[in-house]
């Protein structure tokens, strides 16, 4: 028997962490994050240590598979797959034009580095708008609202060396993720110890205890969707008390005056009602943000997912401006990035760029491209509103549109209507089961890859190039290579940064990353070289004065966000906790959370994780289960204006009273039955997305949804 130990890294979810494998035979047997990395320093979590079960399960997807007549799935050559797919979108494009057939890149897809670059690369190629990916159904609103604020070309203060971070709806100790500027995504709950015995002060706003609150200098248990409300409060108070930085106001933003009038009515009296915040812990929360020197404020899905995301991520923004959380002259980046080219960063405001708005548009409820991209929310309506521009088909790269989509039913009913759909995934998820193909993707430690996504994530230029570990399966397809193959078999060449793919001959996934990152400020070859993580000390980047007449500010309000804060302070269903919704009342609030053994609907198949739960519980305090009559592990019907589940109910003296939590993308195809217990429920049967829905983004009411529950009986489940 021979032993091999390979560094790489793991790409189970965003947060890239180095990892050392052990290999025997041919086979990855052991996963321990990597000690000797200068960054990571041998983290690694749960999820990423049962890499080598991905390659053994047998609900794992290993050769690409054909929906018979009879509804079942047959091996077949993924070759042979890729020539009947290929001759079938070119049919749906002669009849039907390019936009007819879409792409979903879900949160799966995000971990090949190359995936959504070149997949956007082909549908530019042959002229289809119909791109979506999950950005656009989670965390949209962050930079639709960057995009309309203005940003700081010296960039933000980091989270390493602040005097207090602020998180807003967000739990890095369990996501691994969080807004540039928060804890790192990789070790969060060391980094968040650290820094805090230096002298940090963390604030976190969230409905419950969370695994982050638990460790925080003071949490605010804020009532679901409220957080504009506290907000506007901590605005006021700051420059009420003159906390805020006036000079750099004064020189870079516009109507100040405006907004302070605005947030008037927010009085930390008014702010505690609403919020179910003391007065005095919001006045404390001011206080310690406006006074410290360094620091940033940050959110998460949360927030993005609830009523008036975008009024929430800006008002995000204007705390950290008032407060003058940016880099000054001859401060240094952070980490400009080792992938990006090399730019001056300069003491002054980029100017609004309004990234939404434009063409092209969706066919349903008045929305246009935004980011790049379409709205995902519309993606079902696309595909089942008949007409010109209809979606006939849909590749789909590691996403879960029936779990993660609002409303289920609906979902459903387009994958099934589709002439074509194309599954790139792991395993048989509920979306894969409907599919006319499931590709099987070839796996993370089969491939080689480089932390792309992550790269201006860290708080040092760190980069990592990885070769793969394992041989790749022949029988696989990166999720690139999809798109590649259908242009080997069209002649449409791909388009990339740095040049164009021959679409005659197969490039090795080295020349594609080359082509996508050209003028790295590292060269990629030198990365690769190295073979593991590295910090580039020579990446480094200082803030140059402001250049002669540059007259760009920061827009503390725009016309929508003035009419979305006067609309919030004249509101009076507040009174009824905000739990009412198509004029009826409700009994709670069921907001969104993630599960530490999860990562959204991957690891649910590993037998590892599985010991961890098999389910999403619907948590909730137990003055509330007593008040209803429930014990802990009996079956509950929650019901919205939009629809029902049935999911298993659990005490958690963590949340707030009056609020259930329930992780999103669990469940299968709706006819599991009695599986609940095994499989979990999709929250999203509980969201109607064409009416109540962002006017910009298309994000529907995801979390902060009013429900009421009632037992069910076991015998009925």
């Amino acid at each position: 028997m021979s032993k091999t130990t390979h560094k790489t890294f793991c790409r189970f979810c965003h947060a890239y962490c180095a990892i050392e494998v052990d290999v025997e035979d041919g086979k990855p047997i052991t996963v321990r994050g990597d000690a000797s990395d200068p960054v990571y320093g041998g983290y690694t979590c749960i999820k990423g240590r049962q890499l080598p079960e991905q390659h053994t399960t047998p609900k794992g997807v290993r050769e690409t598979l054909k929906r018979q007549a009879s509804g079942d799935f047959e091996p077949i050559s993924v070759h042979t797959a890729m020539d009947e797919i290929a001759e079938k979108i070119q049919q749906l494009i002669a009849e039907y034009g390019p936009r007819s057939v879409a792409t979903y890149v879900g949160s799966f897809g995000y971990q090949n580095s190359a995936a959504i670059h070149v997949a956007k690369a082909w549908h530019q190629s042959v002229g289809s708008p119909s791109y979506y990916t999950s950005v656009t159904i989670d965390q949209p609103s962050r930079k639709i609202a960057q995009s309309q604020f203005g940003t700081w070309s010296g960039g933000t203060h980091a989270f390493t060396g602040a005097d207090v971070c602020m998180m807003i709806g967000n739990n890095p100790v369990v996501s691994m993720y969080t807004q540039f500027g928060g804890p790192p995504p990789f070790s969060p709950y060391a980094r968040i110890r650290d820094e805090m015995k230096r002298g940090m002060k963390v604030i976190v706003a969230d409905p419950r205890q969370s695994e982050v609150a638990n460790r925080a200098t003071l949490h605010l248990q804020v009532t679901p969707a409220e957080d504009p409300t506290l907000l506007s409060a901590m605005i006021r108070y700051i420059v009420k008390e003159n906390l805020h930085d006036a000079a750099f106001c004064t020189e870079h933003v516009d109507n100040f005056s405006k907004l302070t009038a605005l947030v008037e009515p927010f009085t930390p009296d008014y702010a505690a009602k609403r919020c179910g915040v003391p007065a005095a812990d919001i006045i404390q929360a001011a206080q310690i943000f406006g006074e410290a020197k360094r620091g940033v404020a940050v959110s998460g899905t949360g927030p993005n997912m609830s009523p008036r995301s975008i009024l929430t991520m800006h008002l995000i923004g204007v705390l950290n401006t008032l407060c003058g959380r940016v880099n000054r002259v001859g401060e240094r980046v952070a980490n400009p990035g080792v992938l990006q080219p090399a730019r001056p960063r300069y003491a002054e405001v980029i100017g609004p760029e309004h990234a939404y708005g434009k063409g092209p548009w969706s066919r349903v409820r008045g929305l246009g491209e935004i980011l790049g991209e379409m709205p995902t929310a519309t993606l079902s309506d696309e595909i089942l509103l008949e007409g010109e521009g209809q979606i006939k088909a849909l590749i789909c790269l590691g996403g879960n549109p029936v779990v993660a989509f609002p409303d289920q039913d609906k979902t459903i009913r387009a994958m099934q209507k589709l002439e074509l759909l194309v599954c790139v995934d792991l395993y048989r998820s509920a979306t894969a089961k409907l599919a006319d193909y499931i590709i099987a993707p070839t796996l993370s430690l089969e491939r080689d890859d480089v932390t792309m996504l992550t790269d201006t994530w860290y708080d040092e230029p760190y980069c990592h190039y990885t070769r793969a570990v394992l041989p790749k399966n022949p029988e696989s397809l990166e999720e690139w290579e999809v798109y590649w193959e259908l242009s080997h078999r069209t002649g449409v060449a791909l388009t990339l940064p740095g040049g164009t793919l021959d679409p005659t001959t197969r490039p090795s996934k080295f020349d594609v990353l080359a082509l996508l990152m050209p003028n790295a400020q590292i060269p990629l070859k030198d990365i690769a070289e190295i073979g593991q993580g590295h910090i580039f000390e020579s990446v480094q980047v200082k803030v140059e004065p402001s250049r002669a007449g540059q007259t760009d500010r920061f827009q503390l309000l725009p016309t929508d966000i003035a009419e979305q804060l006067q609309t919030v302070a004249a509101e009076t269903d507040w009174q009824q906790q905000g739990n009412v919704d198509d004029g009826a009342t409700y009994s709670h609030l069921l907001i969104s959370r993630r599960l530490k053994h999860v990562y959204n609907s991957s690891g649910q198949q590993l037998d590892a994780l599985k010991q961890k739960g098999t389910t999403n519980p619907a948590y909730m305090h137990p003055s509330d289960l007593s008040a209803a009559g429930l014990i802990s592990g009996q079956l509950i019907e929650v019901t919205s204006a939009a629809g029902a589940l049935i999911g298993v109910v659990e005490g958690a003296a963590d949340i707030k009273p009056g609020v259930i939590s329930m992780a999103h993308a669990w469940g299968d195809l709706p006819d599991n039955g009695g599986e609940v217990r095994t499989q979990g429920s999709s929250t999203n049967r509980l969201v109607d997305d064409d009416r109540t829905f962002d006017s910009i983004t298309g994000m529907p009411r995801m979390s902060a949804i009013p429900v009421n529950i009632r037992l069910v009986q076991e015998a009925m489940a």
